[in-house]
């Protein structure tokens, strides 16, 4: 069910929480196994086994891509708003905000007065533009910068509120500044921000950085909502890129919790002593990007041969073991707002002959990258396709790239490869960070006119049935014209040790609630 929309100077509680209760964001389920409640306390090391991790990560978020980096991110710096524990939107830096134009064209945020980083610096709203301008400067590189395309201005408002402003509306825009690029960190007399070393503003500070290995953090004592989490004295970071790794170590009890499991392994897993999984339906996707600018991709008959020739049903069962459901080439999952009830693509090998041949092919051998990193079983899955796809005269062949680098040596730069993606919050978040026309991340370098004219009107449009239109066109558009297989959405799937405590419910958006257990949970 698509967001409501409330003029005339809506609260965050007034537009945002309506929002959330009419389903933007209450409709991305979060239901977990439930722990026995007891109430939260402090105390202990959380250790906890993080896969995609590369020596090539790096402290600045224009550049975060990797799942380690977007969990440390989570855990030592702050963001003006989070998606919560119950999948609605709340308050992180930002105490409160509200659209201040009927159109959504202006927007204020009130910021926590009490919030230090960590070096014991006050956090001001100069803090806050310089890190929104390190994304949206016009020589700026960041992954993040077409999502700050619409802001013409950020200016403070005294030292605790910034008012940003927009080229056109956008009633999303509290839930895009959630987004984990976009993290406040000290400004620097220049503009710039400092981000070397992991400094921020949030419930823990580093202690030790290794990329691709390890990062510990202790506790931030003047974190500014101490009152409501960061229940644990410290945090441990292990990278453990192997599956097998993380089972082991969740077994022996080596960590106390582990983003990924191993899907053929998982109920076998759930029976270990001491072992609860937390099995959580979200918009996470996998993705196969297919570059429309690099032959053979670049003729769309190309491309609906080989979306008509996978059988995503056979692949849910087999490598998700059923913990997913079916995707229909585009991003927006069932569990998402505006999510539109397209016909179903099924596999139909007649059809893909069809379209190889009209691509002027009999037969055609294209080669697709992929690592176990972005899913336990992902090169299994890449040679079932292989193998449902063969009849249908396309030869593919799986390369399995090393885990270290895959982000930067692979993704964007290889013309067929696998790529996981979290849910974002709204449709216009997804689709501008990933099928817009320029973006930084239009992984299939797809440029539709048609698409990218939508994507402008529906931001702003407040009429929520015109937007629902619009938005399901935008999803045949990708589906039908599109670089990108879509074969499913899975469940984020992560285990602790039955000694850790979380609510009843926890966030789908990234592994462990939301990439939040680490100040949201604690030990029994």
């Amino acid at each position: 069910m698509p967001t409501s929309f409330r003029p005339s100077r809506p609260s965050r509680r007034g537009l945002l929480q309506g929002a959330a209760a009419a389903g933007l964001a209450a409709t991305l389920p979060g239901l977990a196994p439930t722990s026995a409640r007891a109430e939260p306390r402090r105390g202990g090391t959380f250790r906890v086994g993080v896969h995609d991790g590369s020596t090539t990560d790096s402290w600045d978020p224009a550049t975060t891509e990797s799942i380690l980096m977007i969990h440390a991110n989570h855990v030592a710096r702050a963001y003006l708003t989070e998606i919560t524990n119950e999948n609605t939107l709340g308050p992180d830096l930002a105490t409160d905000w509200q659209a201040l134009r009927d159109d959504a064209t202006e927007w204020r945020f009130d910021l926590a007065r009490n919030a230090t980083f960590h070096d014991g610096r006050p956090v001001t709203a100069r803090d806050v533009i310089a890190s929104m301008n390190h994304h949206r400067g016009e020589n700026s590189t960041s992954a993040a910068k077409p999502l700050m395309s619409d802001i013409s201005d950020i200016r403070a408002d005294g030292d605790h509120a910034v008012i940003f402003t927009l080229k056109r509306g956008n009633a999303d825009l509290p839930y895009l500044l959630s987004d984990f690029h976009l993290v406040i960190q000290p400004a620097k007399p220049d503009g710039g921000i400092e981000w070397e070393g992991g400094i921020g503003c949030g419930p823990y500070k580093v202690t030790e950085f290794q990329a691709g290995v390890r990062a510990t953090y202790e506790r931030h004592e003047g974190w500014h909502r101490a009152d409501s989490g960061a229940w644990f004295d410290a945090i441990r970071m292990t990278v453990l890129n192997d599956p097998n790794a993380r089972q082991a170590a969740i077994v022996t009890g080596d960590v106390d919790a582990v983003t990924d499991v191993d899907l053929k392994t998982a109920d076998r897993l759930a029976r270990a002593p001491g072992v609860l999984l937390d099995d959580v339906p979200s918009g996470t996707h996998i993705t196969m990007p297919m570059f429309c600018d690099v032959a053979p991709f670049d003729d769309v008959n190309v491309r609906l041969a080989l979306k008509h020739a996978i059988n995503r049903q056979e692949i849910v069962d087999k490598i998700l073991f059923g913990r997913g459901t079916i995707g229909n080439d585009h991003p927006i999952a069932p569990t998402m707002p505006y999510h539109a009830d397209l016909p179903q693509r099924e596999q139909d090998l007649d059809k893909a002959r069809y379209h190889l041949k009209k691509a002027g092919h009999d037969r055609l051998s294209v080669e697709i990258s992929v690592n176990d990193t972005l899913l336990s079983g992902a090169t299994n899955m890449c040679s079932l396709f292989a193998e449902q796809a063969r009849p249908a005269g396309l030869d593919i062949k799986v390369n399995q790239e090393p885990a270290d680098g895959y982000w930067s040596r692979v993704w964007l730069k290889k013309p067929f490869c696998v790529v996981s993606w979290a849910a974002r919050p709204t449709p216009d978040v997804m689709f501008s960070l990933a099928y817009k026309a320029g973006a930084e991340w239009n992984e299939s370098h797809w440029e539709n006119e048609r698409f990218n004219e939508l994507l402008l009107k529906a931001k702003s449009e407040t009429d929520n049935a015109l937007r629902a239109e619009m938005y399901a066109e935008m999803q045949q558009l990708c589906r039908d014209d599109g670089g990108t297989i879509v074969p499913f959405f899975r469940n984020r799937t992560s285990a602790r040790r039955d000694n850790v405590m979380h609510d009843a419910q926890i966030a789908a958006v990234w592994e462990l609630d939301g990439a939040r257990g680490y100040h949201r949970w604690w030990f029994a």
